[in-house]
């Protein structure tokens, strides 16, 4: 018997045999779980739409395929020829003419091939499915559930243990919170009074009483916030009246407070005022 398909030609590749002097021993390598699975691959393999199976082409390999397994002496499984059967009356009922109307045009009817899609389809989700289910029923094998929970000894009056949900967790703390007593929680805050008139009237004060220069960061070491900014506003407000002079070496270093010489000021040129080691603001 002649072996005349490609399909055949490849899965017969899975089958080998042996012949000694004795007997022929007969090595069937993994094959195909069922008829589906003999479909499907198939299908797969030529990359034919499940929806619209050449019936012709595909009833003439399984057949072939089933006579390989014939030919090698093979088991032959009766879900193979059950569905043998079923292709070839899937066949044999697209071959007969179709119904037309008056027209002369073909009535669409039912597909011989639907039930058969079906049955592929619900297949291949199963054996998709089917690696994933085996992969958590081994990882299921290590695990093991604490269970009979209403068995559980009690020591005493004291209540059994129970799988407590969220609510259940919820009420406890509420029921905490309403036995925890209130506690008003004070903070005093301490004002500090000082105006930006009080503290021109003290650099005014320390600079008539002989202090050369004064030192900003000297002045506010040790000082609350509110004292830091009066301060700086009011050196703002002396040097913009022209009570004050005062020098910066460069960006963010510590701020001079000098008294204000007017024949210095009026002394000064143009240079010596963008010269860049020294900013003098009035």
């Amino acid at each position: 018997m002649g072996i005349s398909s490609p399909a055949v030609q490849e899965i017969s590749c899975c089958i080998a045999t042996h012949i000694t002097d004795d007997a022929m021993y007969t090595i069937k390598l993994p094959n195909f779980e069922g008829p589906l699975d003999l479909l499907l691959f198939f299908i797969r393999r030529d990359e034919l739409d499940v929806y619209d199976i050449p019936i012709a082409r595909i009833t003439k390999e399984f057949l072939e395929y089933i006579r390989l397994m014939q030919l090698f002496d093979l088991e032959l499984a009766g879900e193979f020829m059950v569905m043998a059967s079923t292709l070839m009356q899937i066949k044999a009922h697209m071959l007969l003419p179709k119904e037309v109307n008056e027209h002369g045009e073909e009535i669409a009817g039912d597909d011989p091939r639907a039930e058969l899609v079906q049955q592929l389809l619900q297949y291949t989700r199963f054996k998709e499915v089917t690696p994933v289910l085996a992969h958590q029923a081994e990882h299921q094998r290590y695990a093991y559930y604490r269970n009979l929970f209403d068995h559980d000894a009690t020591d005493g009056d004291r209540e059994p243990y129970k799988n407590a949900t969220l609510f259940d967790l919820l009420r406890a703390f509420k029921r905490a919170l309403e036995r925890t007593p209130e506690q008003t929680t004070t903070h005093t805050v301490q004002l500090y009074s000082i105006s930006i008139e009080e503290q021109t009237d003290n650099i005014r004060g320390w600079l008539v009483g002989g202090a050369a220069r004064l030192s900003f960061v000297n002045i506010c070491i040790g000082k609350p916030r509110i004292y830091i900014v009066v301060t700086f506003l009011a050196i703002l407000e002396m040097s913009k009246n022209q009570m004050i002079m005062i020098e910066q070496t460069d960006n963010f270093d510590d701020i001079v407070i000098l008294p204000y010489v007017e024949e210095q000021m009026e002394e000064q040129t143009l240079d010596e005022v963008l010269d860049g080691n020294s900013t003098t603001t009035r």
